[in-house]
């Protein structure tokens, strides 16, 4: 069973739906939904979207190289809003947010500037 199935499915069994309940919220039939996720078919992505979009949920294709770092901000729950220190990188909102006299200085106009 592909990914998406697998959370479609798990999502359809966490909010207590039979088959039946979540084909008619979808508007397709208890048999798409029920060999849908046995992978007795190969349904099209519009079956996928109205199965996900009735558990209040959305389909999002996501690029290879991006998958890794969306995943972990996933994981983190949206708190990863910077690059780990120590790798030249720029600091985190975060940090940024914690030192309220540095980002301060950086919206001062320079001297000798109106």
């Amino acid at each position: 069973m592909s990914n998406a199935l697998s959370e479609l499915t798990n999502a359809r069994k966490a909010f207590g739906l039979t088959h039946d309940a979540l084909a008619q919220r979808a508007g397709v039939s208890r048999m798409t939904v029920q060999r849908t996720e046995a992978g007795k078919i190969d349904p099209r992505l519009s079956t996928l979207q109205v199965l996900a979009r009735a558990l209040g949920m959305d389909l999002m294709l996501v690029p290879k190289a991006l998958r890794p770092d969306l995943e972990d901000f996933i994981r983190s729950g949206g708190r990863f809003l910077g690059q780990p220190s120590g790798i030249g990188a720029p600091a985190s909102l975060i940090d940024e947010l914690l030192q309220p006299d540095e980002a301060a200085k950086k919206l001062t106009a320079p001297k000798g500037r109106p």
